[in-house]
């Protein structure tokens, strides 16, 4: 199968994309390995984009398609992929509509993760990171800790990160409903929309994804 999933920031795309692809058995493609893969291998691409970051400029929709174009060329993803993180927003989208015309292939489905406002700001506000290591993670309502503000794993300080406090959160809501829902409608034209309410357990949403793709 090809999908496209997108969603607002705190709708567990990563998490269920993951669980997802292996499910389908095709390759989960995310924009942020694709960026981490190309920069550490030194690609064209990766020097591009990194010459970009390194001067705290927003990498060009131009070098972020070609690298995903590059990567849907690889042989695991002839026979199918899930994107996440890419297309981003209509130019992106457009692209890859070009692009699979012309491979003569399209997409099967663009899931949709539906988690209201107030829960994705609740999800990612309430997180608090291990000064010690940041894959220990809580959240003040649904993964405490034994002790408030301390990790149970390794007794580090647990902070908030910048970027997840509230006022950045409802930034980063604005930004995705200016610049990613318009690729909603684009596909919702196409008839491949297909709508994944998000809330609950992961399991829970991944069988409704699966069912929603008539693979339960």
């Amino acid at each position: 199968m090809r999908i496209v999933l997108v969603g607002p920031p705190g709708a567990g795309k990563g998490t269920q994309a993951a669980y997802l692809a292996k499910n389908l058995s095709i390759p989960h493609i995310s924009t942020g390995d694709l960026f981490r893969a190309n920069i550490s291998q030194g690609t064209d691409l990766g020097k591009e984009a990194k010459s970009y970051m390194d001067a705290g400029n927003l990498v060009p929709d131009s070098v972020t398609i070609a690298m995903a174009e590059d990567r849907l060329n690889q042989e695991d993803a002839r026979q199918g992929f899930l994107l996440d993180g890419f297309p981003r927003n209509l130019g992106q989208a457009e692209a890859l509509d070009t692009y699979l015309k012309a491979k003569a292939v399209k997409l099967d489905a663009v899931l949709d993760l539906e988690v209201p406002e107030d829960e994705v700001v609740k999800r990612i506000a309430g997180r608090r990171i291990c000064r010690n290591d940041s894959s220990h993670v809580f959240h003040v309502d649904y993964h405490k800790p034994k002790t408030e503000g301390v990790c149970d794993l390794c007794g580090g300080d647990l902070y908030q990160r910048e970027d997840d406090r509230e006022d950045t959160v409802r930034k980063r809501l604005e930004v995705y409903h200016t610049e990613t829902e318009p690729i909603i409608d684009h596909y919702k034209a196409q008839d491949l929309v297909v709508t994944v309410p998000a809330l609950g357990k992961v399991d829970e949403v991944t069988q409704r994804a699966m069912a929603a793709l008539g693979k339960a």
